[in-house]
């Protein structure tokens, strides 16, 4: 990366990385820099997010989705089953019914 010169208005990922940076735990910014890279095409750098995320808040369901999206557009259809039946058990438990319908079906569609 290139420094910042000055005024120059930082990006949305240069600034959810140094929310992450000083705040890693923080699953809403965790979570926002993921989706902020699986949207701008960096793949590795939203898996990379997704698993980091997931490992430090494993009941942050939203991300289950999007890992198993990123995962099933990466034609990883293993990996994503496995994150979106994790996804599937967390939302059960959790009683999110509607989270657990959409990776229900994204399951079904990856078989």
């Amino acid at each position: 990366m290139t420094e910042q010169t000055a005024g120059q208005k930082k990006s949305r990922r240069q600034m959810l990385e140094e929310f992450v940076g000083k705040k890693p735990d923080d699953a809403f910014s965790r979570y926002g820099l993921a989706l902020e890279c699986m949207n701008s095409g960096d793949s590795a750098a939203a898996d990379q997010h997704f698993r980091a995320l997931l490992e430090r808040n494993a009941d942050y369901i939203p991300a289950y989705l999007m890992y198993g999206q990123l995962l099933a557009r990466e034609s990883r259809i293993e990996d994503a089953r496995r994150v979106l039946s994790t996804g599937i058990e967390t939302a059960t438990k959790a009683g999110n019914q509607h989270a657990r319908s959409e990776m229900e079906a994204l399951l079904n569609d990856l078989s």
